[in-house]
């Protein structure tokens, strides 16, 4: 289990982390989302110590990171996939990790191999793509088998076998029990990922909550295709309705169900060739709990 408790980090006057507490729990991957300039980076970054909170501690099954005699084998985290030696293959660099925590060399062949490097383990990391230096990274992250798995936009540059390679194998760590801690942009590649959700904003907790609560906490909209759109849009002409016409057949109607949007159009005589529920992206309900905690937002979207 990680604990975040209080945690206060502030460089000068900004405050980058501000009162930060939430859980992460062992048997579920939680994904860890915020806006650019959330806090995201600097608290991962406390978290296996690389940065000290100004207040709050943070603990991993318990303990401070900073006591553990062997820390690998409690924690495994990617911050920085490009944070390796240039002059050591990616064998030796998995190797000289693997000596620090008396981990022998089997347990490195095997990361090899489970990662998918066994063919350029003898080579230098210097030339790997961003998606081998992911792997490679995942690999050091897994090296001591540790109960809780930190990883930071660990889908970068990977391909799409890549990507569900990373997916598949962090529920599957899940499964057995452990921490998987997952940061990631990629909204679609999260909501088949993730089973919980932290999300920060400005340094603060905004959501501490399920995937399914998330993605079902915006008003869910009712898709209407119809030769008739313009006579369908002047019947659902009310204030509490939202109308939005997509293209010259298809409306989009928020604020009214199904079987009303059924009754009305037979009432009067409205033909319809499809009337569906649409279902909420993770994107949009994240894009709608963030609106007003984006520091660096776009102009056509501040316009908004």
């Amino acid at each position: 289990m990680l604990e975040i408790q209080n945690v206060t980090k502030r460089y000068g006057r900004q405050t980058a982390v501000d009162d930060l507490s939430f859980t992460v729990k062992p048997g579920i991957v939680t994904g860890f989302l915020g806006p650019n300039g959330a806090g995201k980076s600097t608290t991962m970054r406390m978290i296996v110590g690389l940065t000290r909170p100004d207040s709050g501690q943070v603990l991993i099954g318990g303990k401070r990171y900073e006591s553990m005699r062997a820390p690998l084998h409690e924690v495994g985290a990617l911050l920085d996939a490009k944070a390796v030696h240039p002059r050591r293959s990616a064998y030796q660099h998995l190797a000289v990790l693997a000596a620090t925590h008396g981990i022998g060399r089997r347990r490195v062949e095997d990361v090899i191999d489970m990662v998918g490097l066994r063919s350029v383990a003898h080579r230098k990391p210097g030339g790997f793509s961003l998606g081998m230096s992911q792997r490679l990274g995942i690999a050091a992250a897994l090296l001591g088998d540790p109960g809780v798995i930190m990883l930071d936009e660990p889908v970068n540059g990977l391909d799409p076998e890549g990507i569900r390679w990373v997916r598949e194998f962090l529920r599957a760590l899940a499964a057995e029990g452990r921490t998987v801690f997952l940061s990631s942009h990629l909204m679609s590649e999260m909501a088949q990922t993730a089973d919980q959700l932290v999300i920060l904003g400005k340094g603060k907790l905004i959501a501490d909550v399920s995937m399914s609560t998330m993605v079902g906490s915006t008003t869910p909209s009712i898709r209407v295709r119809t030769p008739q759109p313009e006579r369908l849009i002047a019947l659902l002409a009310d204030g509490s309705v939202t109308v939005e016409s997509t293209d010259h057949q298809t409306v989009l109607v928020t604020g009214y169900r199904t079987e009303q949007i059924a009754q009305l159009t037979a009432e009067h005589q409205i033909p319809v060739y499809e009337l569906s529920r649409v279902q909420t992206s993770l994107e949009d309900a994240y894009l709608a709990l963030t609106e007003h905690d984006v520091e660096y937002a776009s102009l056509q979207r501040s316009a908004a």
